[in-house]
């Protein structure tokens, strides 16, 4: 029990960072926060994606780019150019790279406007980061798993940020329904998407990409969009008017 609660804690902590802080603040710019608030998020990124993290910088312009042309050759992660999915996570990955180390740069379009923190990036893509807490992770394991097979589940721990992102951008644009003709292959999946805090309304998200709800029907529920609210309600944040 104590594993499963750890695994699920990981995996929700880690996806709420990547949809709340990546996706819908440092991609999109769909609220504002105060520089306080924004350190505070970042340090949350960092510890709940561990030995995945994942650069803001990069992270923004790979996802800009995949709206600017979404399902096309110049789309950095359409499946349908593809073969599986762990060829669209290597080369994912090698575009991700290219910007994260400034090997290319970005069309203008794609550049600035996203949170950077160098010294959190410099830890967060250090190997020392990195394997400390994969140890993390195994020693985690060894302390309180009752089961080999649960051990399984490390795998996992150690890439939640890519494997997040490759769940996302493979089966959003596979599988499901379209509410709209976005002239792409984005689709709506439910009710998977309660397992991605909404990420997985790719064909609402396309349709209104600054929306800061990615539900559209009555029937449909983003469940990272109250947790925004909330926050509004605090002040930590406010969310732009459309």
């Amino acid at each position: 029990m104590i594993i499963f609660i750890f695994f699920l804690l990981h995996w929700f902590l880690s996806l709420f960072s990547q949809t709340f802080f990546l996706h819908r603040y440092s991609s999109h710019k769909m609220f504002k926060m105060e520089l306080f608030w924004e350190r505070f998020f970042y340090l949350v990124l960092l510890i709940s994606q561990g030995s995945s993290f994942l650069n803001p910088r990069a992270y923004a312009i790979l996802h800009r780019m995949h709206h600017a042309y979404s399902d096309t050759e110049k789309d950095p992660h359409s499946p349908h150019f593809f073969k599986d999915v762990f060829g669209m996570m290597i080369a994912t990955k090698n575009m991700y790279m290219n910007y994260l180390q400034f090997k290319v740069q970005p069309e203008p379009a794609f550049q600035g406007n996203y949170p950077e923190w160098p010294l959190v990036d410099k830890i967060g893509n250090s190997w020392l980061w990195r394997i400390g807490c994969g140890l993390f992770y195994i020693g985690f394991y060894i302390a309180f798993a009752n089961h080999w097979w649960l051990f399984i589940l490390l795998p996992v721990h150690f890439l939640m940020g890519p494997l997040h992102g490759a769940i996302v951008n493979w089966c959003g644009h596979k599988y499901g329904y379209s509410n709209h003709d976005n002239e792409d292959h984005s689709k709506n999946s439910l009710p998977w998407d309660f397992l991605l805090m909404g990420e997985l309304f790719q064909n609402n998200h396309h349709k209104k990409p600054n929306s800061p709800n990615f539900a559209s029907k009555w029937w449909e529920f983003d469940p990272t969009y109250p947790v925004m609210k909330f926050l509004h309600w605090l002040k930590i944040i406010n969310i732009r008017k459309l």
